[in-house]
């Protein structure tokens, strides 16, 4: 949901042409995806905590961008509140997900 959404509200006349803040968070959405799955991959608790970890930064970057893109209006309010709202569900499970982890440890 929530890259497709930064893919649907960057792909608006006005943001796509800033090709530097579209690719960034872009980039920033997808890692944090990327970071989930690739710590999955990892078979092991403590990696996969501190993939979780990275993705949960990539969350704060999403967010900081989403500011930038509003600024700018390339964003309606209504659209910003919704991505910024799904990373904040986002955060929440990461960082929920990396303590659990971090404490099943021997």
């Amino acid at each position: 949901m929530l890259v497709h959404g930064i893919y649907e509200a960057s792909k608006a006349e006005n943001f796509r042409s800033d090709f530097a803040l579209k690719d960034q968070i872009r980039r920033a959405g997808i890692s944090i995806m990327s970071n989930i799955a690739e710590g999955f991959g990892r078979n092991s608790d403590n990696a996969f905590a501190n993939h979780l970890n990275i993705a949960h930064g990539s969350v704060a970057e999403t967010q900081s961008l989403l500011y930038a893109a509003l600024d700018q209006a390339y964003l309606e309010e209504d659209t910003f509140d919704s991505l910024y709202k799904a990373c904040d569900q986002i955060s929440r499970m990461v960082i929920s997900f990396s303590s659990y982890l971090r404490k099943k440890r021997p």
